[in-house]
């Protein structure tokens, strides 16, 4: 539960920021985080805060963050994207005690994301950020 808590208290927070400690390092690949994602009231496509909202991108890429078509809901939340197009995202597949992982969009189809796990929880992602 904690984990949980913890996690609503950075989206509150971070809420659309560019993050200055940006750069993080998984398995020698080096990966930019161009911003972390909002979550507004009423996102506006015109606005360029709207394309990073996260209800927005979750409407976009729902079907190819899950491989389950029964699924009602997400286990996959997506909260910073990258300079590549892809996404950081938490992983709540095994429960409320989440992990960090990068999904690919441009390897992922509906019901067949392509995924790594980068940190064990958001703390371990946290300390991987370096400028």
């Amino acid at each position: 539960m904690v984990d949980c808590l913890y996690q609503k208290d950075f989206l509150k927070k971070s809420n659309g920021a560019i993050p200055e400690t940006n750069i993080f390092l998984h398995d020698g690949k080096e990966y930019l985080i161009e911003r972390f994602l909002c979550l507004l009231e009423e996102p506006q496509s015109d606005d360029i805060n709207g394309w990073y909202d996260i209800e927005v991108v979750l409407s976009q890429i729902d079907t190819r963050l899950t491989d389950n078509e029964d699924l009602v809901g997400a286990n996959v939340i997506p909260f910073a994207a990258l300079f590549t197009g892809d996404f950081v995202c938490l992983d709540f597949s095994n429960g409320n005690n989440s992990s960090v992982i990068v999904w690919f969009h441009e390897e992922s189809d509906d019901f067949n994301p392509v995924t790594v796990k980068v940190a064990n929880n958001l703390n371990d992602f946290f300390g991987m950020l370096k400028d």
